[in-house]
């Protein structure tokens, strides 16, 4: 599989770099015919309840939430969307219609979701950061926190906000670079920012709000925040990627790899009784071959998603005419260069940033069986 164009950055956490997750320790696991075999075994014995060398759909929930939670998801049945997911998960292993499933297939599709698992974070590597308040402190007593904070200071449009407005406005502003969790996760703010914001509750302070009061009141909410931090630090999942083309670009000189995801992608086209394919579904059929080109899936992030619209625009691809299949790939194939070459002149950078709640180890998709 081509690695994609995701250029990875790890930052500091709590004064040191943070664990970082790359998929590697998951590729080897699978990669090893005896040992994948011995933790198979293990993991099917421990869902084969009745012990009758099959699992049932009953049976097999425990691995699909074990999944799910090893990607990040929330717990079945509290999000419509990842419960899509899950639900995708358990068809394949069942392929939508058996009710009971053989170790051998159990083996099969577990060796294909691990090993997509370790190509995505190849592809976008996770550093787990912990947050303890040091990063903060540093900040805090650094020459830039001033300059920095009175440019955030300067962004904000409260005509009628009061000090806690502006305070819990600008704690969203800072990163965890700064040494600072997100504050819009529901147990940071309750846990940590509401405690540090007691030290302005009830002050009664001039409006508008000066630069200098903001300055003061936010510099003591800071210290405050990095001092529950540094009692109940924060675990946060960090990733920083740029894409830039380069995944494309190694997809395009590799024709072995290119031909193999353009015909994966041809196999979801619908053909019409002359064997041509509407233009309308070169969109699904760039979304097959994303993950090789280190593409994230449409609708998954906005400023790609513009990048895809404005190249679909100029080749004419949403005009619902049909063409033959070799037409229809080499459409595809334009795309996917229209796309290298405007991320090549205007890369675009994203960093993700998430509370973790439960422990690393909460998953027992991974962990040795007792």
């Amino acid at each position: 599989m081509a690695s994609g164009s995701a250029k990875n950055k790890a930052v500091g956490g709590g004064g040191g770099a943070g664990q970082v997750l790359d998929g590697s320790d998951i590729m080897e696991l699978v990669e090893n015919e005896e040992v994948f075999s011995s933790f198979v075994d293990h993991k099917f014995q421990e869902l084969d309840r009745d012990c009758d060398g099959k699992l049932s759909v009953k049976e097999l929930e425990p691995a699909v939430a074990d999944i799910g939670a090893a990607l990040g998801l929330p717990a079945q049945g509290t999000s419509a969307d990842s419960d899509h997911i899950y639900s995708e998960v358990l068809n394949e292993f069942t392929h939508g219609k058996q009710e009971q499933v053989s170790k051998t297939e159990f083996k099969e599709v577990l060796s294909d979701i691990l090993l997509g698992m370790a190509a995505g974070l190849k592809r976008d590597p996770i550093v787990i950061l912990r947050i303890d308040g040091e990063d903060l402190r540093e900040f805090i007593n650094s020459p830039s926190f001033e300059p920095e904070m009175i440019s955030i200071f300067s962004q904000f449009d409260l005509p009628e906000g009061s000090l806690r407005d502006y305070i819990t406005k600008a704690l969203q502003q800072l990163t965890v670079e700064q040494g600072m969790p997100p504050s819009t996760d529901s147990w940071v703010m309750s846990n940590i920012v509401e405690p540090a914001l007691q030290t302005v509750a009830g002050c009664a302070h001039e409006q508008p709000i000066s630069q200098d009061t903001f300055l003061a009141e936010f510099k003591k909410v800071a210290e405050s925040v990095a001092q529950h931090l540094a009692e109940q630090p924060v675990i946060v999942a960090h990733s920083e990627n740029t894409f830039d083309g380069s995944g494309i670009k190694r997809l395009l000189a590799n024709k072995f790899e290119l031909d193999k995801s353009l015909e994966a992608a041809l196999k979801t086209v619908p053909k019409d009784r002359n064997g041509k394919m509407s233009k309308e579904y070169l969109r699904v059929a760039l979304d097959v071959v994303g993950p090789s080109a280190g593409l994230p899936p449409y609708g998954g992030l906005e400023e790609m998603d513009k990048v895809v619209t404005d190249v679909f625009n100029m080749v004419n691809a949403d005009d619902g005419k049909v063409v033959k299949e070799d037409e229809f790939k080499k459409l595809l194939t334009e795309i996917l260069g229209s796309i290298m070459l405007q991320l090549e002149g205007s890369p675009i950078s994203v960093s993700s940033n998430s509370v973790v709640h439960e422990p690393l180890t909460s998953s027992t998709l991974l962990s040795p069986s007792s």
